[in-house]
């Protein structure tokens, strides 16, 4: 066995006596979600090994959705990421509509980019609060969780749904913004600042909270790269990529914004591009919100985009377009496209093959989590059965996009 070094620990076998120690980490602890399984071994309270194993929540997504009808596939994408699940559904429907070549409106975009950072931030909201209970700060996570709930009355005043929303249609959306929408999530952002900042007071100078996330779970931009990292894992290590930026959709090019990086690629700077991402979203959200144009909510997509009830009950032509819609009768353009967005965790990515059939021919998932998650034995080399909690967390991986 090869030393292990971190910071200044050097850890040698002939140190030990052989005098190890196999713990199971998960998949039954509460800090795993009930998922994850991390084979450990130990020596006294220090990891020098560890291999995790994946699966528990496996429900063959990409085989399913290869057997329904492009606009069925927004129910399976939604249980990917369930954190932020609308970025999700709105970079499928991108991903289909780059092979239908459907270019929709600005007004579409715009409520995309709303509906998008909304998500960014509830995604962002779970993840800090819950590095900040794993560290012993419970607090946060209830105080936060209030901010959470009013993100999902305004998914509920959208769609009905909340979790798992089935947000937005091929084209653009089902309905409208109403007034009700527009007021709800101008008093979200109008109240949230101050909750930001008190939690920030809570945590960002806490000795203790420092103490426990700081040099924990590093990793270097070089090992990041190595391993596929986007999103904020890949940016608190000092490399500022965001697919918002690189790639624009949506019209995020309209916008300005800020792309937080860290230089550690610790725990600590995890939380704190988090934090700061969070601010840039309510910043883009007003943006877009105040700068809505006029026009229709979704783009002349008859064959994805059910008609109206009231028109199926009284127009032949909506009733036709409803059976053959439901009934999964639309064909599509032979193509190949690959898309993605910038999810709550990272780039969240949809290679797609068509053949021409209702269908798709072959449909693959980039997951972010599935990506980091392969980093994590690396990271928690040489760290205390603690530390492995709190990089868990700060990494945001979610079950439900890791085992697809």
């Amino acid at each position: 066995m090869e030393p292990l070094e971190r910071e200044h620990i050097l850890i040698r076998p002939e140190d030990f006596d052989k005098n190890f120690s196999t713990l199971n980490l998960g998949p039954t602890h509460p800090a795993t979600h009930g998922i994850f399984q991390n084979i450990l071994t130990m020596h006294g309270e220090t990891i020098i090994d560890a291999e995790q194993t994946i699966g528990y929540i496996h429900r063959a997504f990409e085989k399913i959705a290869e057997r329904r009808p492009f606009y069925q596939i927004t129910t399976l994408t939604d249980r990917l990421n369930y954190c932020s699940s609308p970025i999700n559904n709105i970079g499928w429907h991108l991903t289909v509509e780059k092979l239908l070549g459907v270019k929709t409106s600005k007004r579409i975009d715009y409520m995309r980019i709303v509906i998008m950072e909304l998500a960014r931030i509830t995604d962002h909201l779970i993840c800090n609060s819950v590095i900040g209970v794993d560290s012993g700060a419970l607090t946060g996570f209830i105080y936060l969780f209030q901010e959470r709930e009013k993100v999902y009355e305004i998914y509920e005043e959208i769609c009905g749904a909340r979790l798992t929303t089935n947000l937005g249609r091929i084209g653009g959306f089902e309905r409208d913004f109403t007034p009700d929408v527009i007021r709800k999530i101008k008093e979200f952002l109008e109240n949230l600042p101050k909750v930001l900042r008190q939690f920030e007071n809570l945590l960002l100078r806490n000795r203790i909270f420092m103490d426990r996330t700081i040099d924990v779970g590093g990793i270097s931009a070089e090992r990041a790269l190595n391993y596929g990292f986007t999103g904020p894992n890949l940016r608190a290590a000092g490399v500022d990529y965001d697919v918002r930026v690189m790639n624009p959709y949506s019209s995020y090019d309209d916008f300005d914004f800020t792309i937080p990086i860290g230089t550690n690629g610790d725990t600590y700077d995890r939380f704190c591009v988090r934090q700061e991402e969070m601010w840039q979203s309510i910043k883009l959200v007003k943006n877009a919100l105040e700068n809505l144009p006029e026009g229709n909510f979704h783009e002349d997509v008859p064959e994805f985009y059910l008609p109206p009830k009231e028109e199926v009950y009284s127009k032949m032509e909506s009733l036709i377009w409803h059976f053959k819609i439901v009934m999964g009768e639309m064909e599509v353009p032979v193509g190949e496209v690959y898309h993605s967005v910038e999810g709550g965790n990272g780039e969240l990515g949809f290679y797609l093959v068509s053949d021409g059939g209702r269908t798709p021919f072959r449909l693959h998932f980039r997951r972010p989590g599935f990506i980091y998650y392969q980093a994590y034995p690396e990271m928690i080399k040489g760290s205390v059965l603690s530390d492995a909690i709190l990089t868990m967390s700060s990494m945001n991986v979610i079950a439900g996009e890791l085992d697809a």
